[in-house]
C-alpha cells in the first residue's frame, strides 16, 4: 500500500509539471458509476453475477493537434469484480487467503464465489473530438484505444448459496493478482460552460486481458483433485461524469 502510495503521489506532481510547462495539456477530474462482471474460460467456473461501483480520479489530456489528444490520469475503481459459481463436485479457490473458518476451505457444487476489488489504476488512450465547428461550445469525442495499468489495493470476497458455509467480507487479496492489464474504449460529449470549464459526459466499456486469480486452487474432477488453473476475467461498463479545466 505504501508503494502504491509514492507512485500515485509521484504521478500527481509530475502531470503538475507538465501542466506548468504545456499550454496544450488540460487537466480535470471525473466520477462514474461502473457495472462489471467475471467470467472465465472453464465452462464448469460460471460468471452469474455483477458489481455496481465507483471509478473517480484526476484525469490529463496532452493536445499534440487540435482535436487530437494523448490521455491518462490517476483513478481509483472501487468495488470492481462479479460473482463466479462452482461447477465442480468441490473446490478450493482461495487456498492462499486466512479465511475465517477452516470450513470455508472448501465449498461444494454450486457454491458462488463474489469478488469486491479495489484498484490504484493509471490509464493511457487516444482521444479524437470533433463538433459542428471550432467555435461550437458542444464537441462529440471518442477514446481508442485505451490502455490501464491496476494495482490491487484491497480484495475481499463472500461465499454464498452453501447450506452451512456462507460468509462475508474474507479478505482474499493474497489469491487475487496485485497487477491487473486491461484495454477498453469510450465516447460521449463535451460542453464548454466558460473559457476554463468544461464539462464531459460519456460512457466506456473496459476489459481485463489479465488473470484475475492467482490459479493456487484446486478442484475435484473425475475423483481426484486437479490444478484449478481457469482464466478469470473482468468485463465493465462505465458512465463517466467530469469537468477539465
Amino acid at each position: 500500500m505504501k508503494k502504491i502510495a509514492a507512485i500515485s503521489v509521484f504521478y500527481l506532481l509530475t502531470l503538475q509539471l507538465f501542466a506548468q510547462e504545456a499550454q496544450s495539456l488540460r487537466f480535470g477530474f471525473q466520477a462514474s458509476p461502473t457495472w462489471s462482471w467475471m467470467r472465465t474460460n472453464d465452462k464448469l467456473i460460471e460468471g452469474v453475477g455483477s458489481n455496481w461501483g465507483l471509478k473517480f480520479g484526476m484525469l490529463g489530456e496532452y493536445y499534440f493537434a487540435p482535436n487530437y489528444a494523448i490521455t491518462t490520469g490517476l483513478g481509483f475503481g472501487l468495488n470492481q469484480g462479479g460473482t463466479i459459481q462452482n461447477g465442480f463436485q468441490k473446490g478450493v479457490f482461495w487456498p492462499k487467503s486466512d479465511l475465517s473458518a477452516p470450513k470455508f476451505d472448501t465449498l461444494p457444487q454450486n457454491a458462488k464465489l463474489h469478488y469486491r476489488i479495489n484498484y490504484v489504476e493509471i490509464p493511457i488512450g487516444l482521444r479524437m473530438r470533433g463538433g459542428s465547428n471550432e467555435d461550437s461550445p458542444l464537441k462529440f469525442y471518442a477514446e481508442l484505444p485505451v490502455f490501464t495499468i491496476g494495482f490491487v489495493t484491497k480484495s475481499l470476497g463472500d461465499i454464498r448459496a452453501t447450506n452451512n458455509q456462507n460468509t462475508e467480507d474474507e479478505d482474499i487479496r493474497s489469491d487475487v493478482n496485485g497487477l491487473s492489464l486491461s484495454w477498453g474504449l469510450g465516447g460521449g460529449i463535451e460542453y464548454e460552460i466558460a473559457t476554463s470549464a468544461t464539462l464531459v459526459a460519456g460512457v466506456a466499456y473496459q476489459k481485463l486481458f489479465t488473470d484475475i486469480t492467482s490459479d493456487s486452487g484446486t478442484v475435484l474432477k473425475d475423483g481426484a483433485y486437479v490444478k484449478e488453473d481457469s482464466k478469470g476475467t473482468l468485463g465493465m461498463f462505465s458512465v463517466r461524469v467530469g469537468v477539465f479545466f
